[in-house]
């Protein structure tokens, strides 16, 4: 497939999210920590935040972060997700020479997945590292069947191979046949909090009563307290590591 790369772009995360909206459930478009600072990715990484156009259409995005890690990697903490993306800004912020690039999306446009997109987003992602003289990529991977299978503890699911000895999860799948190693889960990755009317709202049910519910796109139930009127939502993901 012929595509173009494209970066520093003008109205870059508005062309970006006008993608990825239509890809996430809703619920996942409120994490806090991501809100506050997405912005600031496309301000202080704009060389970092990626596209992929084919014949004049956005195919799949990427968006990436540096940082500085100098413990071992199977010691990557288990707030995963939002805590890389605050790690890198502040990191950037107080001036803090970055060694790792860390994956924060990759997203493939609906009509082009089943294509082998993904795989050309990772590649790419990899060639940015080496170009900008990084060793490592971190990625804390959300993997892309768990979804279906909420109720199965993410260290149980990680484990869950075909016959050929790759992983189940196919998006897992794409990062070991890149050369990505399995480090550990995150079970603490993206922390999203809510009132009960909102999450009704972001997942069109109905919560009459405290408890744990599967509510569509979630890879862990979420915790309804009526009494608190809180709803919270904590996900894990499976920290992965490409050495560059």
């Amino acid at each position: 497939m012929q595509y173009e790369v494209i970066k520093n772009i003008p109205d870059h995360a508005d062309i970006q999210a006008e993608m990825t909206h239509k890809l996430w459930p809703e619920f996942m478009l409120h994490d806090p920590v991501s809100n506050a600072n997405w912005d600031k990715l496309f301000e202080l990484f704009p060389e970092y935040q990626f596209s992929l156009k084919s014949n004049d259409e956005i195919i799949g995005v990427a968006n990436c972060i540096p940082y500085f890690w100098d413990k071992p990697f199977d010691e990557l903490p288990e707030e995963g997700w939002d805590w890389v993306l605050e790690k890198g800004i502040n990191d950037k912020l107080n001036k803090i020479e970055a060694n790792v690039l860390n994956g924060l999306q990759i997203a493939v446009n609906k009509d082009y997945q089943g294509r082998g997109i993904s795989s050309l987003i990772l590649k790419e992602m990899i060639s940015l590292a080496r170009e900008s003289g990084l060793k490592y990529i971190t990625v804390p991977v959300r993997p892309s069947l768990k979804s279906k299978y909420p109720l199965i503890p993410i260290d149980n699911y990680l484990k869950w191979k075909r016959e050929d000895g790759l992983p189940y999860d196919p998006w897992l799948r794409v990062h070991a046949r890149m050369g990505g190693k399995i480090i550990k889960p995150c079970h603490k990755a993206m922390y999203i909090p809510g009132t009960v009317k909102e999450w009704e709202e972001w997942t069109g049910m109905k919560f009459y009563e405290t408890g744990e519910y599967v509510v569509p796109g979630s890879l862990e139930p979420v915790k309804i307290n009526k009494e608190k009127d809180i709803g919270e939502y904590l996900e894990t993901n499976i920290w992965v590591l490409h050495e560059v």
